[in-house]
């Protein structure tokens, strides 16, 4: 086995030096050839990194993927960055953390490279500037934005103006294909825009699509006559009611036998009411006594003399006209004129009472039920006799009264507001189920990338083996045979002693025989040149020279 591994090493050593170079290259190409059928087997597969970046973005990109060594490439239409399948999550990830791709929005790290001597207009805008791409990038994380702009319209407040206008936005949304915004989303991007922006009113800000059609309802755009939240709370207390009514007759039906339907109307209007009662005055006994008032006056004559001082005024007074024991309520009669004593009195009371009053606001609640219809579908009893037969029939006259009295408590029946249950008894039809085709195997993804990956291995493994036993063995072999005159030497050696190995002691000094005469011929070439010439003109004409 020694001599046998030493035998091409012999040959090799043996052959001319063009010859031995010739080898070397040929071996060179070989291993040249195996690395890059190698590389070619182990090149990666390229996925799409981010696609339809701008130029601003796409070169931070690319000098990120450079600086962590990713490899890249891009698309046909160099609208897309590709790296590695295994690398897409990392390399996504990296970039997020360096704040890429940016989206084409500036944000405020636009006033961290403000120059020193900036006008104060200029800082203006690029705050505003800045303003506006910090609420884009707010909005454009919403699953169904893909793109936003906005537009601020700030105002300058100036103590000389006594009529200030007031900040205004409008938001441009760039949405999914196939995606949409309820009314929620679009009032909670209003509400974002309104609170980041000093007085700025949530009325002042309008949401429009990459269609045109306006989202946000403001005081100029027409109100819906129902309000989607109101929808949203109507369809909930409706699958409320269905769900309640389905747990509770499950349990004696079975899985799958009961189906509710509930329709709810539901009153949205707000009422307040305000009113004032005056009550009638109470009796004085009960009554409360805001304010009492008593005045008495007395005005009569006395015995005292009186008048003017005079011989008139001392005389004593005369006899009575009228009798003493006068009747009661008869004026008295004093002669002279003149009253007689007590005659005069006058008394004046004024009591205040309060007044009952009572004030009561009502506000009737908003979303109260106003009637409910409620329909109840029940399946018929299935049995199964002793043969394995299946047979259906209706629910017995007192199972049904029952469910019907649970369906009542569980939705809080009220026959007063007009409510109505309806539960019908009736078998299901469950009809034939549809059997979905299996796709056949040679559509399958999976099957057609392993039929590739197998189709490329089996690509390469030809290339090389054609290289290898069609072009570089049959070369190799031409290199690695001796000259005709060593192989004839060889012959004629081996015809006299048998068969003679390639590495034997006889073929090495047959060869190096060979090499001695050749090296004869070509110092006599070089000696004598004519004499050379004479004999090749000889070989040419045929002579014996």
């Amino acid at each position: 086995m020694a001599e046998t591994a030493q035998q091409p090493l012999t040959v090799f050593t043996a052959l001319p030096a063009n010859q031995k170079i010739g080898v070397m290259v040929v071996a060179a190409a070989f291993i040249a050839l195996l690395i890059g059928a190698w590389m070619w087997s182990q090149s990666p597969d390229y996925r799409v990194l981010y696609g339809n970046v701008s130029d601003r973005d796409g070169g931070s990109i690319i000098a990120a993927l450079q600086q962590m060594n990713v490899p890249y490439k891009f698309s046909e239409g160099g609208g897309a960055v590709m790296v590695p399948a295994s690398r897409v999550h990392e390399a996504r990830l990296k970039l997020a953390a360096q704040g890429l791709p940016k989206g084409g929005q500036v944000g405020f790290e636009l006033m961290e490279g403000q120059k020193f001597g900036t006008s104060q207009f200029l800082e203006q805008i690029n705050y505003q500037r800045a303003l506006e791409g910090e609420l884009a990038r707010s909005i454009q994380v919403l699953s169904a934005v893909a793109a936003a702009r906005v537009h601020l319209a700030l105002t300058k407040p100036s103590p000389f103006l006594r009529e200030q206008h007031k900040a205004s936005a409008s938001v441009l949304l760039n949405l999914h294909p196939g995606r949409s915004l309820d009314g929620q989303q679009v009032a909670a991007i209003v509400t974002l825009v309104a609170t980041s922006v000093p007085e700025l009113d949530a009325k002042s800000v309008t949401v429009v699509d990459q269609n045109g059609s306006l989202l946000s309802q403001n005081g100029n755009a027409p109100t819906p006559t129902l309000d989607p939240n109101q929808l949203k709370y109507v369809q909930e207390i409706e699958a409320n009611l269905a769900r309640r009514i389905e747990s509770i007759v499950t349990p004696i039906t079975g899985p799958g036998n009961v189906k509710a339907t509930v329709t709810a109307a539901v009153d949205f209007s707000a009422v307040e009411q305000a009113e004032e009662t005056y009550k009638p005055n109470p009796q004085p006994a009960n009554s409360a006594i805001r304010s009492q008032q008593t005045s008495e006056a007395i005005n009569g004559a006395t015995g005292q003399a009186g008048g003017v001082p005079g011989a008139l005024s001392n005389q004593p007074p005369g006899t009575a006209s009228a009798p003493i024991n006068a009747p009661a309520g008869a004026a008295p009669s004093v002669a002279g004129g003149a009253a007689a004593p007590g005659a005069s009195s006058r008394r004046d009371a004024t009591i205040n009472y309060e007044v009952d009053k009572s004030i009561r606001h009502v506000k009737n609640q908003v979303g109260t039920i106003k009637r409910l219809s409620v329909a109840v579908v029940l399946n018929h009893l299935k049995q199964t006799d002793n043969e394995g037969k299946v047979t259906t029939q209706p629910l017995p006259k007192e199972e049904l009264e029952k469910i019907n009295n649970l369906v009542r408590e569980a939705i809080g029946f009220d026959k007063d507001r007009g409510d109505s249950l309806n539960v019908v008894n009736s078998p299901f039809n469950a009809g034939e189920k549809e059997v979905l085709p299996e796709a056949p195997f040679w559509k399958s993804s999976s099957l057609w990338n392993t039929i590739m990956e197998i189709g490329k291995n089996l690509l390469i493994a030809g290339v090389l083996a054609y290289l290898v036993l069609g072009v570089l063995r049959p070369y190799l072999r031409n290199l690695m045979t001796p000259p005709a005159a060593a192989a004839t030497e060889l012959a004629a050696a081996g015809a006299g002693e048998g068969t003679v190995s390639i590495g034997s002691p006889a073929a090495q000094s047959a060869v190096a025989a060979y090499e001695q005469r050749l090296e004869a011929a070509r110092q006599l070439a070089a000696a004598d040149p004519k004499l050379v010439a004479n004999v090749v003109r000889g070989w040419v004409s045929g002579g014996n020279e």
